[in-house]
């Protein structure tokens, strides 16, 4: 994800090309669809965004904090896993099960989702760019092998027993991109350097620092899957983006892509957006309840 970060019009701004589903529905109908979401898709899931009017100030963690601070990288792993036991009382909503839906039924050619909840995949999505990666997978910064999140969380309730008991529940637990630091208390706790062979033929393991699988702020997204993702905007006929406030480049160059390329381009998202003067129409609503209404209109 680019470090880029671009101011958004203040939340009660007149948003160019406003208009309602219907309009959307005479816009969109007979046309496949690319699906751009963002963290405002998964709010209903319980899962905190970063930028809606209602969210709270945030300080993500950078990728050079989190490799250039050990104490940055204690508070984040100490955070995450704690936030780890709640991962899985989070499911997709009606936003994410509209989706699903469409594509079923030929609408949406594919998502690439900004988020790494994997709420898309869950409600049954099958062609889905997860442009920031993952959640539930960790990678080793020395030897790139990918290992499960679940396996590590393991690890690192060996490395530190009766932690999460100690610190108890965590209030703004979330699944974001780089997690804020919120736990305090972490100067004992003990971070899982990669247990795989060592790649070099040593004799021990590897050793080398863990990330999460997924793009922080200050990290770019692999070539590879922007290549992808701008392919499944050529592919499809129009770009529907929904739950994003396309701050940072990282969204928002798809559509400018589909803008320059002469296609129609919808933004559905509660407040203005960065590309809502690229938009052919903008929605300021819900994405639950506007995705359902138009998965059953289109």
């Amino acid at each position: 994800m680019t470090s880029l970060r671009l101011p958004i019009p203040a939340h009660d701004a007149v948003r160019p090309h406003p208009g309602t589903v219907a309009d959307a529905v005479a816009l969109l109908r007979g046309s496949t669809l690319t699906v751009l979401t963002g963290a405002g898709l998964s709010t209903d899931s319980g899962i905190p965004d970063y930028r809606s009017p209602e969210a709270p100030p945030r300080n993500p963690m950078t990728y050079q904090q989190f490799v250039g601070d050990p104490a940055f990288r204690r508070h984040y792993w100490a955070r995450n896993h704690v936030g780890w036991q709640y991962v899985h009382r989070t499911y997709p909503n009606a936003g994410h099960r509209a989706l699903a839906s469409m594509e079923a039924h030929g609408v949406v050619a594919g998502i690439i989702t900004q988020n790494v909840d994997l709420l898309h995949e869950q409600a049954g999505s099958r062609r889905v760019i997860d442009l920031h990666g993952r959640y539930d997978r960790v990678v080793c910064l020395r030897c790139r092998r990918v290992v499960s999140r679940t396996e590590l969380a393991e690890r690192l309730t060996a490395l530190n027993p009766g932690f999460v008991e100690s610190v108890g529940a965590v209030g703004d637990v979330e699944i974001a991109p780089d997690a804020d630091a919120v736990i305090e208390q972490t100067s004992h706790f003990v971070v899982a350097d990669c247990w795989l062979p060592d790649p070099d033929g040593g004799d021990g393991p590897c050793g080398g620092m863990l990330k999460p699988d997924i793009v922080y702020f200050g990290e770019t997204v692999p070539a590879p899957r922007v290549a992808e993702a701008y392919a499944l905007v050529d592919e499809a006929d129009a770009l529907l983006v929904a739950g994003s406030s396309l701050t940072v480049q990282s969204g928002l160059r798809f559509v400018r892509h589909a803008a320059g390329a002469g296609k129609p381009v919808v933004i559905l998202n509660r407040g203005a957006t960065r590309g809502d003067p690229l938009a052919t129409l903008t929605l300021d609503a819900g994405t639950s309840e506007t995705l359902t209404e138009l998965a059953a209109r289109l």
